[in-house]
């Protein structure tokens, strides 16, 4: 079985490669997974506790449990298993400081403060996990969203989203703000079952735009000017990038625990810039 594996992902790198050299572009940044243990604290930190969107998950860090590399590939596992929140306030109006316990784990890895990027061509190879409830995404913000201008102002390209509940599509989404009111623009692309294989899920980011791809196939193109023609443009600033599995709260919906371990695989990511 892992030989098989591995020739997948070879064919997987191979196919990559060659793409990126049709269209000229230059690896700048990457990690093929190819070590086992914790994900490398040089290119990653993680999102910790309960985050956003009421999702019931807590979000770990640096726990083998919910974020590790093992075979060659970033496993992220969403479980179902109680975990104390060292952020509980008995009657708190604060939803993450509510609950004492959650009942779900899971991992959010990011690259803030480690690296970011303007432009180019970010690319991830991924297998899905399923079941109702189920929510992973790979995804970008803003680097001044936490510290300066918050959210949605700091702009946010959803390369890919998955929602249980919806089996057979995924979703690309920019959230911006325009005249001080949130704004979004998207797609959904219908296939049968992503979740079934790996696939590559990438946007080319240009001075004018961003494409938006499920492999090969380009689905969606959003246009930088719709967020604004001036410097403040979020789309004409640096982002980070994300890398989570998401259960339940507001966009999730109700969680099948029979589903429940998921393993969302990771077998690189990659970043380009053309040459």
């Amino acid at each position: 079985m892992r030989k098989f594996l591995l020739g997948i992902c070879l064919l997987g790198l191979l196919s990559s490669n060659l793409y990126a050299q049709e269209l000229k572009w230059h690896l700048v940044w990457s990690d093929e997974f190819n070590y086992e243990g914790l994900p490398d604290p040089t290119k990653w930190d993680y999102e910790e506790g309960f985050v956003r969107n009421h999702e019931m998950q807590y979000y770990t860090r640096a726990r083998e449990e919910n974020a590790r590399v093992e075979n060659g590939m970033l496993v992220i596992e969403g479980r179902k298993e109680q975990w104390k929140n060292p952020k509980y306030k008995a009657g708190s109006k604060k939803w993450q400081n509510q609950r004492e316990f959650a009942s779900y784990t899971a991992a959010s890895l990011i690259t803030l403060n480690k690296a970011s990027w303007k432009n180019g061509r970010i690319e991830v190879r991924a297998k899905l996990p399923h079941g109702e409830g189920i929510w992973p995404a790979i995804w970008t913000l803003g680097v001044n969203c936490l510290q300066v201008v918050g959210w949605p102002q700091c702009g946010e390209i959803d390369i890919m989203e998955f929602f249980g509940k919806d089996p057979n599509e995924i979703q690309a989404n920019v959230h911006y703000a325009m005249n001080g009111r949130h704004r979004w623009n998207g797609r959904r692309l219908q296939t049968d079952k992503p979740y079934a294989d790996f696939h590559i899920y990438a946007i080319e980011w240009h001075p004018d735009r961003v494409d938006f791809f499920f492999d090969r196939t380009k689905y969606y193109t959003f246009t930088i000017d719709s967020a604004g023609k001036g410097k403040d443009n979020p789309f004409r600033k640096p982002h980070y990038l994300l890398i989570n599995l998401a259960l339940g709260g507001i966009w999730g919906g109700p969680i099948d625990d029979t589903a429940l371990p998921q393993k969302y695989l990771i077998d690189y990511v990659k970043v380009y810039k053309r040459m």
